[in-house]
């Protein structure tokens, strides 16, 4: 919508052209959310109940199993990494050397239902797969009460 508009064509054409400008704004200078990893150390979680157990999986692309962090306290369960890499390259004329710093850590509050002796978890084609079992709910027994 707009509020005012313009019959003069020197404006008609400089409204055009800034338009265009703003709609390709995305493909001169991505933002943040295209690379989440890499700007937003948080990366997208699914959580999914099914019977009997949850499940949660991690978007971590590019990462090793040996990079996670997993932890339990208090139903409360921790999931992080931290990665480093430096690349170094000498020459006669310079070095050049690169730091990469990644890292991040997300917290989730379990249900009292969670057995936490049976957490498991796998890391495969870039997501962390976490199997949180629920604990057999406990039935109550049926009491007979005879009749005086």
């Amino acid at each position: 919508m707009k509020l005012v508009r313009f019959n003069n064509p020197a404006f008609q054409f400089f409204n055009e052209d800034f338009n265009n400008i703003l709609k390709n704004i995305d493909t001169m200078y991505p933002s943040k959310h295209q690379h989440s990893l890499a700007y937003n150390n948080i990366p997208a979680v699914n959580v999914k109940e099914a019977e009997g157990v949850f499940h949660i999986e991690v978007a971590a692309p590019g990462l090793k199993k040996e990079d996670f962090k997993l932890s339990l306290h208090e139903n409360r369960l921790t999931i992080s990494t931290k990665k480093e890499q430096s690349n170094e390259e000498k020459t006669e004329q310079y070095t050049r050397q690169e730091f990469n710093y990644t890292s991040f850590q997300r917290t989730f509050n379990l249900p009292k239902s969670v057995d936490g002796e049976k957490i498991e978890a796998t890391y495969a084609d870039g997501i962390l797969n976490i199997s949180l079992p629920k604990k057999e709910e406990v039935k109550p027994a049926v009491k007979e009460i005879a009749v005086a």
